[in-house]
């Protein structure tokens, strides 16, 4: 079951016209969130995110669109598909009304909440080999619009396309300036001795959750430098560590680049800090 505009229905039953939007010109946005045992993990960020992103759009913002509708709207939905009790992976998709070409018509918007069970309430570390590669083909560009969660994703498409064809488990993209700026799947951290770096928002990279708490648990950690700055292709073979991040899998360690390796000790550290951090969150 999902929530179609507030309404539970079937999928068979939510059959989105033609003249949608977010198919025809990507103008719709989306957020992928946890929810554990009814418990919606982070959702102050990820409600204000949503917003952020929804007035950058030029989006006209319904007045019910309360953090409290929204997260009785999602619980609701979870509660439909009985996982009330259990681990929830829940996307909303939230695009402008239908009309006009380029220039839209309304500003008003609509949404689509769908749920899927998860294997576990909690971050857990993925043992398995994590190879990447660098994708060249296309970049992101750096600035504000890259840094949203919009349905303009078809770099992450075709560079997910690269990474099957050619043996690979993800890949780094790339701005307009040659700098890393995230994986296919969520942002990136570089570790270098004590040192942690992540590419500034500037670069291109999404706002994401994860790695905005990250930050904040980094930062309160007196023996590690947390740093936002640029990262060259030039420094991954150097790094000790590389981890991606995003809500649903929490921390994924890359194991290999290349002919480097790597380890995943302060990854290792976080998964458990952020694991504490979302439970007390």
């Amino acid at each position: 079951m999902i929530n179609y505009n507030g309404k539970i229905v079937s999928p068979e039953e939510a059959n989105l016209s033609i003249d949608n939007r977010g198919y025809q010109y990507g103008d719709a946005l989306f957020e992928t969130l946890r929810v554990i045992n009814g418990k919606i993990m982070f959702w102050e960020d990820h409600y204000f995110r949503l917003m952020a992103s929804m007035r950058i759009l030029r989006m006209e913002i319904p007045m019910s669109f309360s953090p409290e509708f929204l997260e009785e709207e999602i619980l609701n939905c979870v509660k439909e598909n009985h996982l009330e009790n259990d681990s929830a992976r829940v996307k909303i998709n939230v695009h402008r009304l239908p009309g006009g070409l380029y220039l839209p018509q309304q500003r008003e918007i609509g949404y689509l909440i769908t749920v899927s069970s998860l294997q576990s309430p909690f971050y857990i570390e993925n043992e398995s080999a994590h190879e990447v590669e660098l994708f060249k083909d296309h970049y992101v560009n750096s600035g504000l619009l890259s840094s949203l969660k919009s349905n303009n994703r078809i770099i992450n498409v075709l560079g997910s396309i690269f990474a099957e064809e050619n043996g690979y488990d993800n890949c780094l993209l790339l701005n307009e300036k040659k700098s890393v700026v995230e994986a296919l799947n969520g942002n990136i951290f570089l570790v270098k001795g004590d040192v942690i770096k992540t590419p500034p928002l500037s670069d291109g990279c999404v706002n994401g959750i994860i790695r905005k708490n990250l930050i904040s648990i980094i930062g309160k950690l007196e023996d590690w430098d947390l740093k936002e700055e640029s990262i060259s292709p030039f420094e991954l073979q150097k790094a000790d560590e590389i981890f991606i991040t995003n809500s649903i899998v929490g921390i994924q360690s890359i194991t290999k680049y290349r002919k480097k390796e790597y380890v995943s000790a302060k990854a290792n550290n976080l998964r458990a800090k952020l694991n504490t951090h979302a439970r007390l969150g």
